[in-house]
């Protein structure tokens, strides 16, 4: 069965696609088990999607990557997501964060700073959210002051992926205290990881994502020169806003690819098991449930897929943006869910994918924003 059909995506995606598959089936779906076991970084997996030219393709040809554009990225999430959550985050992440360079940044920050991420030769992060908030943007505590011609940074951010992996992050921060201008108190820099001030350890093993490693960074008079400053002082809430937008999209992709996942494990279960003198899918029950696993996918990937076109034609990005996250995420949580009960006692055993999947579903409804905000979203941006 094939869930995730070319139907749905532009033709200038397709190759994307199946490249990204391929590699999938190659490389991640033989050791994912293995991974998520163990907890370790894949560097394995990642060199080879580096050299398959899989890492790092959201950057411009100019810097050295391939410009793949937003539908490009999403047909390519849905693919690695399915295979593997965890290794595919880490191979995401491997250049998180950079668009805002390429968008923002001045010609001398790409040529050094986009360029070895493009060549595989540097990994980056972004790091945004803190110990004590996450999706209040303008809540953040972690200041950037002027001192001399150097930035002079203190502060934790949390939950932040290759804070310990990265050769750099690119760092949110406050560098105003308007109290009539929340959104324009914050600005954005490039941070190397061995800039004295800079310390980052393992956030300690997670029951989801178990390949992907996030990090508490804790920035402790950790000076940077001025101009690591992205763009303009001030304008980092709004660089992030339109980050986001692109990467809740994508984000949808993650979704597609766990639901996809936990409908092929269900799928295969049920018409292999035999009950009462019968296969378990000959069960109504059973039926019904597998039905509506299809119909939580396949509207999710409608949604997702159509949100792509709109964000990239900007139409009501951040409305559609919100619609495709929230609903592709949940309906992973859904089938999930119920390929767990298809399964009976044998969900609960490690071995099983189904058991990998149901913990990875949790964590994309909270990351790039939690559906609880993405609602907030939806309702203030609806185009009523």
């Amino acid at each position: 069965m094939d869930l995730l059909s070319e139907k749905l995506v532009p033709e200038h995606a397709h190759e994307v696609k199946e490249e990204a598959r391929e590699f999938a089936t190659e490389h991640i779906e033989p050791v994912a088990g293995e991974y998520y076991a163990s907890g370790e970084y894949p560097w394995e997996v990642l060199e080879a999607a580096t050299e398959a030219g899989i890492v790092a393709q959201d950057i411009g040809e100019e810097w050295g990557g391939s410009g793949y554009d937003l539908q490009q990225m999403l047909a390519m999430a849905e693919e690695l997501y399915k295979a593997d959550a965890g290794i595919a985050l880490t191979i995401q992440l491997a250049s998180f964060g950079a668009e805002i360079v390429e968008d923002h940044g001045a010609d001398w920050q790409k040529e050094e700073f986009l360029q070895p991420v493009a060549a595989g030769d540097q990994l980056t992060g972004l790091a945004v959210s803190e110990p004590e908030t996450g999706s209040d943007l303008a809540g953040m505590t972690t200041a950037a002051e002027k001192d001399g011609d150097e930035w002079v940074i203190n502060g934790e951010k949390y939950w932040i992926g290759n804070g310990v992996e990265a050769d750099w992050v690119t760092l949110y921060a406050k560098t105003g205290d308007d109290p009539n201008d929340r959104y324009g108190n914050y600005s954005m820099f490039i941070v190397p990881t061995d800039a004295d001030g800079y310390h980052a350890e393992h956030i300690p093993e997670k029951m989801g994502f178990r390949a992907s490693k996030q990090a508490h960074i804790v920035l402790d008079d950790c000076r940077i020169p001025e101009e690591n400053l992205i763009g303009v002082e001030g304008a980092g809430f709004y660089m992030l806003a339109e980050f986001f937008n692109h990467g809740r999209v994508v984000v949808g992709g993650h979704g597609i690819g766990l639901a996809a996942a936990a409908i092929e494990e269900a799928w295969e279960f049920v018409h292999d098991r035999e009950a009462f003198g019968k296969t378990v899918d000959e069960f109504q029950a059973v039926q019904h449930k597998l039905a509506d696993m299809q119909l939580g996918l396949q509207s999710a990937r409608t949604l997702t897929w159509h949100a792509a076109e709109r964000v990239a034609n900007q139409e009501s990005s951040g409305y559609w943006a919100a619609l495709a996250k929230t609903k592709a995420t949940e309906a992973a949580m859904d089938c999930a869910e119920k390929g767990m009960q298809l399964h009976g006692g044998r969900s609960v055993l490690t071995e099983n994918r189904i058991s990998r999947v149901y913990r990875d579903v949790r964590i994309p409804v909270i990351y790039e924003g939690a559906n609880d905000i993405q609602r907030n979203l939806i309702y203030n941006q609806a185009p009523m």
